[in-house]
């Protein structure tokens, strides 16, 4: 498995995706995926020519997809893990921000992921990482921010009630905040640079963030739980496992880690 077959997976994807835009909510759910939320027709089509382009490569693999759940190809192997369609609601309300995303692992933690790939749907830019050998954006490298000033933080709050007054202190601070609902996008955007800090205080599911990890630990950003606390011991697969922490560089987490207390 390399690079350029998650590259040849994301052209697909590319063509066959960015066609299918909708009015808001014209789309209803046809079943639950293995994770456990509504498979929208999208959901399921990307997945399907993830999927078909993995099996046509005949390679021993185990997929862990957010609809599909777990999926052996020749007797299993190195793991793979999908989420097809990041940002569903956002596809199916009209909202262009969603993106395909896809890891390679060679463990059962996020700490054994080897290859990354994120690709915005709408536009088409492709962010990719290899351990040991940088990340990039439409084949240049990127780098994350550098200084410590929170120029702009994303988040997710999938409970508002709960998690916006847990990071509350977080956004005050902030010059600019951006709740975008694609986590994989926003944490490549970190990647490259366009965010300062990601943030969500509600468990995360291991698909949903492992290929914007790798880019992140790629360019030198941090990532974490929101207490600090390595997360590169926790289990891949469908349960949700952590809330999550990334920054552009030390000095931004620890600053981020005071202000939420």
């Amino acid at each position: 498995m390399k690079i350029e077959n998650l590259r040849q997976i994301g052209k697909k994807l590319y063509s066959k995706i960015r066609k299918t835009r909708q009015k808001p909510f014209l789309s209803e759910p046809h079943s639950k995926g293995a994770a456990g939320d509504k498979t929208f027709p999208i959901d399921k089509k990307a997945e399907d020519i993830i999927i078909g382009s993995l099996e046509a490569l005949k390679e021993p693999l185990s997929i862990v997809s957010e609809e599909a759940g777990l999926k052996e190809i020749k007797g299993g192997g190195k793991k793979v893990l999908i989420d097809p369609i990041d940002g569903s609601k956002n596809a199916i309300t009209g909202i262009p921000f969603y993106c395909s995303s896809i890891a390679v692992t060679d463990g059962d933690n996020i700490g054994s992921i080897t290859l990354a790939y994120v690709i915005n749907l709408l536009t088409g830019d492709e962010f990719w990482a290899e351990k040991g050998r940088g990340a990039f954006f439409n084949g240049e490298r990127i780098h994350a921010q550098k200084d410590d000033i929170l120029y702009l933080v994303a988040y997710e709050a999938p409970s508002p009630k709960n998690d916006i007054p847990t990071i509350m202190r977080l956004l005050a601070e902030a010059r600019r905040t951006r709740c975008l609902g694609a986590t994989a996008l926003d944490l490549a955007y970190l990647a490259y640079g366009s965010i300062s800090v990601f943030i969500t205080p509600s468990p995360s599911r291991s698909f949903d963030f492992a290929g914007g990890y790798l880019l992140i630990k790629e360019v030198g950003g941090i990532f974490t739980d929101i207490k600090g606390n390595s997360i590169e011991d926790v289990e891949i697969g469908l349960k949700r496992g952590t809330p999550l922490l990334a920054s552009g560089n030390r000095q931004l987490h620890e600053k981020v880690l005071k202000l939420l207390g």
